[in-house]
């Protein structure tokens, strides 16, 4: 099985002056675990993850006013939409993250995450009443 068969393609894109609350509120809204955030001053793709944003409450600070550029990671690492599931989770693992932007022609078009990862390979099955 492929990237393109379990990413997201609902994709929430943030921007880097985002307050944490703000983006925790559109993630949770969207319910998702990662954002995508477009710098046009930066000229690249960051993420920022429900993970961050806990980090940060973690250590006291305000959601309402520290801004996502401060909470993003920019050294992303992108998948490609024909890359397997093994060759995600392996970067996945090999990086100790959870979500990789799946990247199509410079393009973002999905997020792939080790939840997707894991329904591929362990599919719920649904039962059958008696």
């Amino acid at each position: 099985m492929l990237v393109r068969d379990a990413m997201s393609t609902v994709v929430l894109t943030i921007g880097p002056a985002h307050t944490l609350r703000q983006a925790a509120a559109l993630m949770a809204a969207r319910r998702v675990g990662a954002a995508l955030v477009l710098d046009p001053d930066a000229g690249g793709i960051g993420i920022l993850t429900e993970r961050d944003i806990l980090n940060s409450v973690g250590l006291g600070q305000n959601p309402d006013t520290e801004r996502t550029q401060d909470h993003t990671t920019n050294d992303v690492v992108f998948a490609a939409p024909g890359w397997t599931l093994e060759e995600a989770a392996r970067a996945m693992a090999h990086g100790g993250f959870r979500h990789l932007i799946v990247l199509d022609r410079e393009e973002p078009v999905g997020i792939v995450s080790v939840r997707d990862i894991i329904r591929c390979w362990a599919p719920v099955r649904q039962q059958v009443p008696a």
